[in-house]
């Protein structure tokens, strides 16, 4: 047992050495297959040293010395094949014959034949190491060959006997044990590896997914640079990679611009899936003979087919008579928009009854009008702005928000935007972003240039009237 624990002891200095050579970039290099001259040299001389410390720290029984030399040259073979195997056996083995002693022949023998041995379970398996256990069972034959040939050539055989009955249990189980900790290092290490590789091929398909989702939004400002009437911007940041905020916009004749926002349950990338054809769905059926309610009932039946995820999303869609400033609009679950007025009052928009697109089915969605005077600014926005946390888990809320918003009644919709947002993540601080931030702004500028011009004037408004 004593003979054992010493060779345990002498194994577990070249398994921490071994840990700290996987960790360098000749040996990752190695197992990437790189196997060149330099590469080979290095394995064969540094498993090489290694047989030679295992001889060096046995233990000297009966003429001979119990030890863990063929561990060294048993990995040589197997991390690189038979050349570098028998190259490091042949250094492990040249030490230990010019030692002499009883067994200096069969144990050189032993360790050379070891180290290829090694070298031809590479072969067999094509480069790949063994597992934990084919690799201990290997050392643990090895081993046994190495007593066999201790019994063959040294004389007279009783010693030989005497010796194999002392030294060959710690010996097998020392370098099986040693084997099979090397081995398990370095499949660990591949598996590491492997990961790594997996997280950063993922990490760049999310990144080229996040360009492709913020590309379905429209981004360039100014959006409409011929149309003096009105101007609009908006913002989208998702909180991961990917987001399941949407907003668009678009004309639908010289005289309507369609305008919309939504946030879609969950976050990430089932999430974005789900806004790409919500925003879709909305893009393709908007249209200027349809109320925003008679599209979000269709959008919302479309949505709940085959809905096996379950997921829903809040959608605010408007329809703005730009000679008018009359707004006509429909609430699918979303946040009440704010209209800031050119006095510098700020109001929310009425409450209506609606839900989230994707929930039921033959829900009746209503339409609902205000206008829009000169100068009025309408902000929409998603709930990563009034709940967005600090580090205290504290919302930013809708009293700041007013406050930011009010604070810019002077300025552009852009410049409004970007101090909204600004604000949000000044009070969040260090704090993750816990939900996607969408802010739309759309101010009316100045009505009088088509009043004239329109054939389909709409009849005169009334401020917040419901249908």
């Amino acid at each position: 047992m004593e003979l054992l624990v010493t060779l345990i002891k002498n194994m577990s200095v070249i398994i921490v050495l071994a840990y700290v050579l996987t960790r360098s970039r000749i040996f990752i290099s190695i197992l990437d297959g790189n196997l060149d001259l330099k590469n080979k040299l290095y394995l064969i001389v540094i498993f090489g040293l290694f047989s030679i410390y295992g001889t060096l720290s046995g233990t000297e029984i009966l003429g001979g010395i119990a030890n863990i030399r063929d561990l060294g040259p048993m990995i040589a073979g197997l991390m690189g094949g038979p050349v570098i195997g028998l190259g490091s056996g042949l250094i492990g083995a040249a030490h230990r014959y010019s030692l002499g002693g009883l067994t200096a022949l069969p144990c050189a023998i032993s360790t050379i034949i070891a180290g290829l041995a090694g070298g031809v379970i590479f072969l067999l398996r094509r480069g790949q190491l063994p597992g934990v256990a084919l690799a201990s069972i290997f050392a643990a034959l090895m081993e046994i060959f190495h007593m066999g040939l201790v019994l063959l050539l040294v004389r007279p055989y009783n010693a030989a006997l005497d010796l194999v009955k002392q030294i060959s249990l710690p010996m097998l189980l020392a370098n099986s044990l040693g084997m099979g900790i090397f081995i398990f290092i370095v499949l660990n290490l591949i598996k590491e590896r492997a990961t790594e590789a997996d997280k950063r091929l993922m990490e760049g398909e999310l990144r080229v997914a996040r360009e492709i989702q913020l590309s379905i939004v429209p981004k360039i400002f100014p959006a409409f640079p011929n149309r003096s009437e009105f101007d609009i911007h908006a913002i989208l940041e998702p909180a991961k990679e990917v987001g399941g905020d949407l907003y668009d916009y678009f004309l639908l004749n010289d005289n309507t611009l369609c305008f919309l926002i939504g946030d879609v349950s969950g976050k990430g990338v089932p999430a974005s899936l789900f806004m790409a054809v919500t925003k879709t769905l909305l893009k393709t059926r908007a249209h200027e003979e349809q109320t925003p309610a008679q599209i979000l009932n269709i959008v919302n039946k479309e949505l709940c087919i085959d809905n096996d995820s379950g997921m829903f999303v809040t959608v605010f869609l408007g329809f703005l008579h730009i000679p008018s400033g009359r707004v006509t609009c429909s609430n699918a679950g979303h946040n009440l928009p704010y209209i800031l007025k050119k006095d510098g009052t700020l109001e929310k928009l009425p409450k209506i009854e609606g839900i989230a697109l994707g929930v039921f089915e033959d829900f009746p969605f209503n339409s609902y009008d205000f206008t829009l005077q000169k100068g009025d600014t309408l902000l929409l926005y998603t709930d990563g702005i009034n709940e967005a946390m600090n580090s205290a888990n504290e919302q930013f809320g809708d009293n700041r928000m007013e406050a930011v918003i009010k604070k810019n009644i002077e300025t552009s919709v852009k410049k409004m935007t970007m101090e909204l947002n600004n604000e949000v993540r000044a009070y969040a601080g260090k704090a993750e972003q816990s939900d996607d931030i969408t802010i739309m702004a759309l101010k009316y500028v100045n009505p009088e240039c088509l009043a004239t011009e329109s054939a389909d004037e709409p009849e005169k408004p009334e401020n917040m009237k419901t249908n």
